[in-house]
């Protein structure tokens, strides 16, 4: 079983073998907390009660509190695999610690231990243990638990904490290390400045200085504040020893017996001073933390920050070192490593090793010329001490290497661009942080910081909107802050409009040779140049993110080595993976790197090179796109290509991706419309077009209109830019699709009878017929059905022509329903028939659904409401294993009428409602008031007169949204026949709510 660790010495912390676990809200906090103050007593379900309610509990506290402990076992169980550390024992819990830790015990522990060496006149042992108990503490304990018990008790460990703090200065003194304690004592009487006894300490330490005024200065304080504060005179103990300092009595003095301490071994603190603007990074902190709980363990504890140039790593490497200085009470060591300096060559470790010596004690003459002596005599020096060691801008493990002590008691922590973990994992105690951007939150409030005024404040939006230019990264961040610093006549919106101009961001902020831009190309420099090339070329990608085939199109690689590029960008913390699907990896850019790539790729490639290269990633898109799609409809059917050349991928990676062809197009819609339209703006048309009209698979599956017609008006306006009639032909018979979806028919023809005349004039005869087939839904539409059937036999024949198989399939499903609407139901049932089979013999999912609900539609009509119930339940796994909402939609809606047909009322009204919600999810309106018809009459016949006529109102309102007049019409006459309480006859209810 795992050890864990509890930590209450600052805020609540749990982890095990430095993986910590996160608890679930205030009220598991404050428990957790009450159980760890009184680790193996009972705590009472009142006492836990009052502070999880703050005195006010619920009737229902004592089920609450139960439900609470249980998710705390449950948390425990699930992180670590701990059991039986909550035990239920009337009348309330216990925290059984058995060999877990708690750092509050551990510090009473010590502090004992601490207390005994001094009584028994061992003052080293007694410093040493009081020391260890001190800097256990990482800030106020339990910080941000807000419960008055557990307030309470963490104000006594707090006065314990002060007592211990003031028994080893009372050693120290006797030790006559009063020289170091003047200006710590300053600063604790100023924190605490009503305890005489640290009051004393202080005189006592100044006049052993030989600063006999400022210690009756001192008391002086001292005497006035408690006067002021208490209303009372110092104690006896203080008025003596002031009475003694103004004697100068000899007993003031260290004891003669005192041997004179051999000079002290040198405690280095080469920090430098706490970043005054840090902000945030409260869990990152504490994942550091976790670098202590390793200090007495057999593995030396390593730590390695890394992110992107400017995330603030060393600024939060010196913060917490600042933090945690008390637990290293033999030095803290500090280097620029340089590993990324545009204008010095990183710095030698034997050089390092030297300067490190130095300040450990070592003389000069002594320190070997070898780096590797060096190196051992280093690790010699540290052997039984507590040293943090801070080695900022690490280049590489083997510039590191030999700075790493070969002790378990120091601690090392590295900031780099490269994570090393190959390298440290294993061999060392290795706590890996990866840094990214601050918190919304933090952001503004380190703007806030710097800034030092109320402009942020007064303008949140445009706040918010300048964190987000600055990709939230602290450099940036403190840059644009500074500027308003500066210019206290811009508002933040000033600043805002000039970052919004992509093409000035940079500039803006890079002001100086610290700056954004400086950053970036210290990370840039460094990289070989195939990495170089691939970094530049993706920045010219106007992509969200993407994988490393896209890589491999732009640079014309194999994708394994296009990955293996990828990653090399990854480990220089200039892209960032930020998912894995089906086992692809994505990656995207912050906009500043991508901003900081692009401006790359103008200076160093050409603009042939740049196109090419776009040209080469739409190609691979369209590839997959195209197989994605014909894996959907069982062909290459439906769908008008051009002459825009593929990049084919290998066949294990194609199938690999399209595994799932929707899920596949569903995780490339952002790139896939971002590409379409960067394409159409560059003029690539060929791409540009075919991408969109392919890609049309996913819009109308998913229901993402606004996409399908930003993408076809991009690509429409590309093709007539460059004269490429195909392309228009193409596209605006694609939008001429969409605006029957919407119920747009006058717009449709517009768009339609151009491409018509386009495709004949190109002798396009497959896009001529897609464009019948969809003239021929507008007529079905507005009523005119005689002219709907023959257009879709025109269309009918030419997909036969053509091959177009899926299309054939789609239209004798649109004869079928066009020879139900005429009222022959056989013929109906014939061609919907033939549809199935067809569909099926195609395998394609998508084309059986839409068929079989047709079929189901003409039995339905002809009374078979058992044979029609059993296709649309086919139809039903058809459409839900594909996830396609708006077939869904349409199948539910037809079961729902199979099951009224067979008077299962009940199941059908159900049914109904989900048909119901699947429509208004896709969102179609149309959809929604079909089923809300249905819905109504089936309410209707069971009586429910006002179940109905808000089902009916609610679809006559939908239908005067989509405009389709004839079925407002009938929607009033079943309104009227309600509001006149005529008796819901099934049948008369059947024909009207039925096409």
């Amino acid at each position: 079983m795992l050890q864990v660790v509890f930590r209450i010495l600052g805020p609540l912390d749990i982890s095990a073998e430095g993986r910590p676990v996160a608890l679930q809200g205030g009220r598991q906090r404050t428990l957790m907390s009450m159980l760890l103050l009184a680790p193996g007593r009972v705590v009472s379900v009142d006492a836990l009660a009052d502070a999880v309610w703050h005195g006010d509990p619920p009737a229902t506290a004592r089920n609450q509190i139960a439900i609470c402990v249980s998710g705390l076992r449950k948390t425990l169980k699930t992180a670590f695999g701990v059991d039986g550390v909550l035990v239920t024992s009337h009348p309330g819990y216990m925290l059984f610690p058995g060999e877990h830790r708690i750092d509050a015990v551990e510090f009473e522990e010590r502090a004992a231990e601490g207390r005994v060496a001094a009584r028994r006149g061992d003052l080293e042992e007694a410093r040493a243990h009081l020391g260890e108990a001190l800097a256990m503490w990482r800030g106020p304990a339990l910080e941000g638990v807000t419960a008055e018990r557990v307030e309470a008790e963490a104000q006594r460990l707090t006065e314990l904490r002060l007592d211990v703090y003031e028994q080893l200065t009372a050693i120290r003194l006797e030790l006559g290390l009063h020289g170091e304690l003047v200006a710590e004592l300053t600063g604790f009487v100023r924190e605490n400045p009503l305890r005489e006894q640290a009051i004393g300490q202080l005189m006592l330490a100044q006049y052993r200085c030989g600063r006999r005024a400022e210690a009756l200065e001192t008391y002086r304080d001292g005497q006035r504040l408690l006067a002021r504060e208490l209303g009372i005179d110092p104690g006896p103990a203080l008025q003596e020893l002031h009475e003694e300092i103004l004697a100068d009595s000899p007993r003031l003095m260290p004891p003669t017996e005192q041997v004179t301490p051999a000079p002290p071994t040198p405690v280095p603190a080469h920090l430098p001073p706490a970043p005054a603007s840090f902000t945030g990074r409260r869990d990152e902190l504490a994942a550091l933390d976790r670098l202590l709980d390793h200090l007495d363990g057999t593995a030396l504890p390593v730590g390695c920050v890394t992110g992107t140039g400017g995330v603030g790593k060393t600024a939060l490497a010196v913060h917490w070192a600042h933090q945690v200085v008390a637990r290293f009470p033999d030095g803290r060591l500090f280097a620029d490593l340089r590993g990324y300096d545009e204008e010095e060559a990183p710095r030698r470790p034997g050089a390092v090793l030297d300067r490190f010596l130095r300040a450990l004690g070592v003389p000069g003459p002594q320190i070997p010329a070898d780096q590797v002596e060096r190196t051992a005599l280093f690790r010699s020096v540290l052997d039984g001490r507590r040293v943090l060691i801070v080695l900022d801008n690490a280049r590489s493990f083997q510039q590191i290497r030999p700075l790493l002590p070969a002790t378990s008691g120091c601690c090392v922590l590295v900031t780099s661009r490269d994570s090393m973990g190959g390298a440290l994992a294993g061999d060392y105690a290795y706590v890996p942080l990866q840094l990214g951007s601050l918190e919304q939150d933090e952001s503004l409030t380190l703007l806030s910081r710097v800034a030092g005024d109320e402009r942020f404040g007064a303008d949140p939006v445009g706040a918010a909107r300048l964190s987000e230019l600055c990709d939230r990264l602290p450099l940036a961040l403190r840059i644009a802050a500074a500027r308003l610093a500066a210019k206290p006549h811009w508002s933040v919106r000033t600043l805002v409009s000039r970052l919004e101009d992509q093409h000035r961001r940079l500039d803006e902020l890079s002001i100086d040779s610290r700056g954004v831009r400086a950053g970036l190309r210290l990370s840039y420099r460094g990289l070989p140049a195939d990495t170089a090339r691939m970094f530049r070329l993706l920045g010219v990608l106007s992509v969200p993110d993407f994988s490393a085939w896209a890589g491999a199109a732009l640079l014309d690689l194999d994708p394994v080595d296009a990955e293996d590029l990828i990653e090399q960008l990854v480990d220089a913390q200039l892209l960032e993976p930020v998912s894995v699907g089906a086992g692809h990896v994505r990656y995207r850019f912050q906009d500043l790197l991508r901003l900081f790539a692009r401006e790359c790729a103008l200076a160093e490639d050409t603009e042939e090179e740049r196109r090419a290269a776009v040209r080469r990633a739409g190609g691979a898109w369209l590839a997959l796109a195209r197989e994605a799609h014909r894996r959907m409809y069982g062909g290459d059917y439906t769908v008008v290509h051009g002459p825009a050349p593929l990049r084919e991928l290998p066949a294990h990676l194609v199938d690999s991706l399209l595994e799932d062809p929707m899920g596949w197009f569903e995780t490339e819609r952002l790139p896939l419309t971002a590409l379409v339209d960067q394409l159409a703006r560059e003029d690539e048309s060929a791409h540009a077009w075919d991408l969109a009209v392919t890609a049309v698979t996913l819009f109308q599956n998913r229901n993402y209109l606004e996409d399908w017609g930003d993408c076809a008006g991009a690509a429409l306006e590309a093709a007539r830019r460059t004269g490429d009639r195909l392309g228009e032909a193409a596209v605006l018979q694609s939008l001429g699709t969409l605006e029957i979806i919407r119920w747009e028919f006058d717009s449709a023809h517009a768009r339609l009878l151009p491409a018509l005349r386009l495709f004949e004039e190109l002798d396009r005869p497959q896009g001529r017929a897609l464009v019948l087939r969809n003239l021929a839904l507008c007529a079905r539409n507005q009523g005119d059905l005689d002219r709907a059937g023959r257009l879709v036999r025109e269309a009918l024949d030419v997909f036969r022509e053509v091959g177009d198989h899926y299309a054939e399939a789609h239209a004798l499903g649109m004869l079928a329903q066009i020879e139900l609407e005429r009222g022959d139901a056989q013929a109906s049932l014939r061609l919907s028939s033939q549809a199935v089979a067809k569909s099926r013999g195609l395998g394609t999912v998508r084309g059986e659904a839409q068929s079989t609900v047709r079929l189901a539609d003409a039995l339905i009509h002809q009374g078979d409401g058992e044979r029609a119930e059993a296709a649309c339940r086919r139809a039903l796994e058809l459409v839900l294993d594909s996830g396609d909402r708006r077939g869904e939609a349409h199948v539910l809606r037809s079961l729902g009428e199979a099951l009224w047909r067979q008077g299962k009322l009940e199941e059908a009204e159900t049914v109904l409602r989900g048909a119901l919600q699947a429509a208004e999810q896709v969102p179609d309106r149309y959809l929604q008031a079909r089923a809300a018809v249905v819905l109504g009459c089936v309410r209707s016949v069971r009586s429910d007169r006002a179940g109905a006529a808000a089902s009916l109102t609610r679809a006559d309102g939908l239908f005067a949204e989509v405009g389709v007049r004839l079925w407002r019409e009938r929607v009033e006459r079943l309104l009227r026949m309600l509001g006149q309480d005529e008796p819901g006859h099934s049948a008369r209810l059947f024909a009207l709510a039925r096409p």
